[in-house]
C-alpha cells in the first residue's frame, strides 16, 4: 500500500517567506536593544547607504526616561543610537553623523534618533550582494515599454521610468509587459 500523495496546491498554502518567519523570531532580541522592530536592522545598509551599511552596525537605541509629569500625548523625546565599527569609520560617521540620523529619521517618518554614540570594536564586514546579470529586452519588449512611455512629457521621468521597466521586464521573463 502506497503512501497518499501529497496535494501540491496545499503545500503552497502553508509555505510562508523565510523572513517573515525570520523577523518575527529576531522582533523580542530587538525589543531588548531598544529597537521597535527587526526593520532598522534589517534595512540598515539600505538606510545608511553604501559607505556604512557593511562597515557600522547598530547595537542598540536608548531611549530617554519620560518624567512622571509629561503629557502622554506628547512625541517622546529623540533616542541614543549606539553603533559600533572599527577607528578609521568611526571618524568618519562622526563627521556624518548629521546626515545619517537625517536618514534614519526618515526611515522611521519621525525624530527617532537625536544623537549617535559611536563605539569602537571590530565589525565583520559582510560581502555587498552580487547584482545578478540581467537579459537584454526583446525588440517586441523594448516596443511595448516605449508605447507605455509615450504620455511622459518629461525626459528624466522618462529615462527613469524606462531603466525601471526594462529591469521589472527583464526580471520577471516578460510577465509584467
Amino acid at each position: 500500500m502506497s503512501a497518499p500523495k501529497a496535494n501540491p496546491a496545499h503545500r503552497q498554502k502553508d509555505a510562508k517567506p523565510l523572513a517573515d518567519l525570520v523577523g518575527k523570531a529576531m522582533t523580542p532580541a530587538c525589543r531588548k536593544r531598544g529597537f521597535a522592530s527587526v526593520d532598522i536592522v534589517a534595512s540598515w545598509a539600505d538606510i545608511v547607504g553604501e559607505r556604512y551599511g557593511h562597515r557600522v552596525q547598530p547595537e542598540r537605541l536608548i531611549w530617554p526616561r519620560r518624567p512622571e509629569a509629561a503629557d502622554p500625548e506628547s512625541p517622546p523625546q529623540p533616542a541614543t543610537l549606539v553603533v559600533h565599527t572599527d577607528g578609521a569609520t568611526a571618524m568618519m560617521l562622526s563627521h556624518d553623523s548629521g546626515q545619517v540620523i537625517e536618514r534614519i529619521n526618515t526611515f522611521y517618518g519621525w525624530c527617532a534618533v537625536g544623537r549617535i554614540k559611536i563605539l569602537q570594536k571590530p565589525v565583520q564586514a559582510k560581502p555587498s550582494p552580487r547584482r545578478r546579470e540581467l537579459r537584454p529586452l526583446t525588440p517586441r519588449e523594448e516596443e511595448k515599454l516605449e508605447e507605455s512611455l509615450e504620455g511622459v512629457e518629461n525626459d528624466r521621468l522618462r529615462q527613469a521610468l524606462k531603466k525601471l521597466g526594462a529591469q521589472v521586464i527583464a526580471r520577471n521573463g516578460g510577465k509584467a509587459a
